[in-house]
């Protein structure tokens, strides 16, 4: 059993894990290994949920001096959680909860579905309704080459959930209180605009030279980098205000259902996103792919699968964690060995008890393509250096997924 956290041997730059690195898999730690040799890294640090990405490791915390790197952020810029706990309690659910499914996924597009035009809350909510017509206002000052076509898709599909690990689901609290909890990002228009900024930073001539051409930055003071900051900004608020909207559309479908209920002050974090921070004396550009700030007093949100449930927690400040916490459960596997693996069978009695799909269309996210929720918060959560402490756990009743 290790105390965490420890290093990752062979890397170049302080790397630090709150993760075992023997049941990391290989690729994952090479991954790291070559994050840690850029030259402008200042230090990395791995989640306990860490497993291998697309350029960049999900699970990494990367500090940078005068860089940033897109990969390190992804292509679901701002992708991250929203939950609200309300004023009814477990006891005030029916048995069936298949009604209030079929409810929300009619407010809620899944997949690659959209809105016909916007999100009829829109009509409804007028401050809601401000604040994304003030963001869409600034879409023409897009930076990233090609964009401006997108904007009638990126406007229809504020309010939507997309697919793969993306849910919404209705949660009981350790306290019988019932949360609503969801997760989504950017959508395509965060993808559009990171794959076009990517594209970029492999022509620059500084990073034709890297081991990973993936991992390719963008340099302070310059106009690259200022464009793509710009552009990050934007889709980092797009992905929040896309969670709003959601919520607020079904915050009504739950009034419909109930309408005594109310609703607390919600829980929100980003956990694919950029931040400029200081560290050691040294001012840094943190990119959290697949994490969370966990500052002190910070609430955040760690999700772990259909099925198994998810935990609201507090920051404790580490600075030796650069102030971060995992997102949630972390894949264990990859969707393609998931479906090849598991059965629709093995779906059906890992979500026993919980209102959801059990189908082949999500049999890649099923609870066992992921690893064990409870080591994940124990790992960040117990020893002489703890990233969180926790608040709540809350269990699945209802999970809607695209």
């Amino acid at each position: 059993m290790h105390t965490f956290p420890v290093t990752l041997p062979g890397a170049t730059a302080s790397t630090l894990m709150w993760a075992d690195p023997d049941e990391v898999e290989p690729a994952a730690q090479q991954q790291l290994r070559t994050i840690s040799a850029l030259p402008w890294v200042h230090g990395l640090r791995v989640m306990p949920d860490v497993h291998l990405g697309m350029g960049a490791t999900v699970g990494s915390v990367i500090a940078m001096r005068d860089a940033v790197s897109p990969a390190a952020v992804g292509v679901d810029i701002g992708c991250g959680m929203t939950a609200v706990r309300t004023s009814l309690t477990a006891a005030d659910l029916p048995d069936d909860l298949g009604p209030l499914r079929a409810s929300v996924e009619g407010v809620l597009p899944v997949g690659w579905a959209a809105h016909d035009g916007s999100a009829p809350i829109l009509d409804r909510d007028q401050g809601l309704a401000t604040r994304v017509s003030t963001l869409f206002e600034r879409f023409g000052d897009l930076r990233a080459p090609g964009i401006a076509e997108r904007q009638g898709r990126a406007r229809a599909q504020c309010g939507s959930l997309g697919s793969g690990n993306h849910f919404w689901e209705l949660c009981e609290g350790d306290d019988g209180r019932v949360w609503l909890m969801l997760h989504s990002g950017s959508r395509n228009i965060g993808k559009e605009l990171a794959e076009r900024h990517i594209a970029t930073a492999k022509t620059l001539e500084h990073n034709l030279g890297l081991p990973d051409r993936d991992l390719a930055v963008f340099l302070a003071a310059t106009e690259e980098m200022s464009a793509y900051l710009h552009d990050l900004y934007w889709a980092q608020e797009y992905a929040l205000l896309n969670r709003e909207v959601m919520m607020a559309s079904t915050r009504e479908v739950v009034v419909q259902h109930f309408p005594h209920a109310t609703f607390d002050t919600p829980v929100r974090c980003h956990h694919n996103y950029v931040s400029a921070e200081c560290y050691d004396g040294v001012d840094v550009i943190v990119t959290r792919k697949g994490a969370i700030r966990a500052g002190r007093g910070d609430l955040g949100l760690i999700p772990g699968s259909m099925g198994t449930g998810s935990y609201v927690v507090r920051g404790l400040g580490n600075e030796a964690s650069f102030n971060s916490a995992s997102h949630g459960a972390g894949r264990r596997m990859s969707r393609n060995a998931a479906k090849r693996r598991f059965t629709v069978e093995d779906l059906v009695e890992q979500t026993a008890g919980v209102e959801c799909r059990k189908d082949a269309g999500v049999l890649d996210e099923i609870p066992g393509a992921y690893k064990d929720l409870e080591s994940v918060i124990a790992a960040q959560t117990t020893g002489p250096s703890p990233l969180v402490e926790v608040v709540a756990r809350l269990t699945t009743l209802l999970c809607v997924k695209g």
